[in-house]
């Protein structure tokens, strides 16, 4: 019963938010600055729901965190089954498809820079929105002056839903964004299956994280591709994970602490071809987002023998030789152009990100680079080590786990919906403590979004800032 309610609560709050912020313009859609048409409230407007205010949102967002705590503890006692696990998360993300973009204007930026693109003979890569001030989609754009950050894969791809229009390359992102989502959890899912693992718990975890739901597919994020072609490279490799000659898995694979478990355990002849295939997979999300590279070394050092760890790298090197070979083509000189545009985001800070906060507790003037540079120290040092630890036979997946939530934890430009990247990761593997972490930085994500979390987190000083310059917390 308790895991049933739990399923009605999140179904529930995901209906009333994504219907309520389609009945009127609100805080909660971002893209309103340009219009508020039919195409982008979407069909939800016709249930009548009425605005949802600041109090309402916030109530809801708590009642699916509950919904998605009580889901977790059924599924993990079993008393849900993988089947309705499953249709609920179909239903959310169809729930979420119909409503308008939330909580931010991200998607907008990927069809300015596809506009750019084909109707205008611009390079995402070495021009900006505001350069085509005259496109429909201009308006509803939150970066005006910025590069695109994205890899040379996705950008191309984005360029098909120029020739829709306004509306139709919206829909297509959105069920873009949704695809990739669906097809993460069911690949996570069967990861975990065959490392052992609970499919349920692994499906309930990703699939109905509200962070995945509420911001990521909710947003039309390009994350939720990221996702999906990481849990591509999880499921490629779980099924030749380095087994001992009986085909019994070796112990202590389930923390990083587990220096050493894998040694003596040979190499399955069966094993190698899978990984470099998960190499090569993970390269390509890189082409979507640079994000996806960080755990790429990880998996290059999954094999215990320096010649496998040969092989797996060299396969990295030639997907990522095919993305750059695809940018050539498609962008010229400028193919790694997102790799600018990605240091111009890290010289930003956003309201709420670990530095920021610590700087104004600290009484600091803003967010000096020397503070910042001191959690980047941190985090090289983390990952580091989480590589030193891997190379030794700790499980890759779970040293690439704490990495990422170091990477969060770190950077300066922490936008909510990034908290899903450890989220496959942490679903799969067996180490307790980081699945209560990546679920501590999720529920951060969801807080700073919540009228709670005033009293708690450091006012921001108040200053005037351009129109263009996107809000990464709202309500601040």
């Amino acid at each position: 019963m308790l895991g049933a309610a739990g399923l009605i609560a999140i179904l529930t709050s995901v209906l009333l938010i994504s219907a309520g912020a389609a009945s009127a313009p609100s805080i909660y859609v971002p893209g309103r600055s340009g219009g508020w048409p039919a195409w982008m409230a979407g069909p939800l407007r016709g249930l009548g729901i009425g605005v949802i205010a600041s109090g309402d949102f916030q109530a809801l967002t708590l009642i699916m965190c509950a919904g998605y705590a009580a889901v977790l503890l059924a599924a993990h006692t079993r008393a849900l089954s993988l089947r309705s696990i499953a249709a609920a998360i179909v239903a959310a993300n169809a729930i979420l498809l119909l409503g308008p973009p939330l909580i931010s204007q991200d998607v907008f930026g990927y069809l300015a820079f596809a506009r750019m693109g084909v109707l205008h003979g611009l390079d995402p890569y070495t021009h900006v929105a505001f350069e085509a001030p005259t496109d429909p989609v201009y308006p509803f754009v939150g970066w005006p002056f910025q590069h695109s950050p994205y890899g040379p894969l996705f950008t191309l791809a984005s360029y098909a839903t120029a020739p829709l229009g306004l509306a139709g390359g919206l829909w297509a992102l959105k069920a873009i964004a949704v695809a990739g989502s669906l097809a993460a959890v069911a690949l996570t899912a069967r990861a975990a299956g065959a490392l052992g693992r609970s499919r349920r718990f692994a499906a309930a975890f990703l699939g109905l994280n509200p962070v995945m739901l509420e911001l990521a597919v909710g947003g039309a994020h390009n994350d939720t591709l990221v996702l999906a072609f990481l849990a591509g490279a999880l499921l490629l490799t779980a099924g030749s994970a380095m087994t001992s000659a009986t085909g019994e898995a070796p112990a202590g694979m389930g923390s990083v602490s587990g220096v050493g478990a894998q040694s003596g355990a040979p190499w399955d002849a069966r094993a190698s071809p899978r990984y470099r295939a998960g190499a090569l997979v993970l390269a390509a999300g890189v082409g979507i987002k640079l994000t996806a590279g960080i755990v790429l070394p990880f998996l290059v050092l999954a094999p215990e023998h320096g010649r496998e760890r040969a092989r797996v790298a060299a396969a990295a090197a030639i997907g990522l030789a095919l993305v750059a070979a695809i940018g050539l083509i498609g962008f010229g000189s400028h193919a790694l152009g997102f790799l600018d545009a990605v240091g111009e985001q890290q010289q930003l800070v956003a309201v709420h990100s670990i530095p920021a906060e610590t700087a104004r507790l600290l009484g600091l003037h803003g967010t000096p680079s020397w503070w910042r540079h001191c959690f980047l120290a941190v985090f090289l040092i983390v990952l580091v080590y989480a590589l030193w630890r891997t190379a030794r036979g700790a499980d890759w997946r779970v040293a690439a786990g704490w990495s990422t939530l170091a990477l969060l934890l770190s950077t300066a430009w922490l936008l909510p919906w990034y908290a899903i990247w450890p989220l496959p990761l942490a679903a799969v593997s067996g180490d307790r403590r980081l699945r209560a972490a990546t679920l501590i930085v999720c529920a951060y994500a969801i807080l700073i979004h919540l009228p709670l979390a005033d009293p708690l987190l450091s006012p921001p000083k108040v200053h005037v800032v351009p129109h263009h310059v996107h809000v990464a917390a709202l309500g601040r």
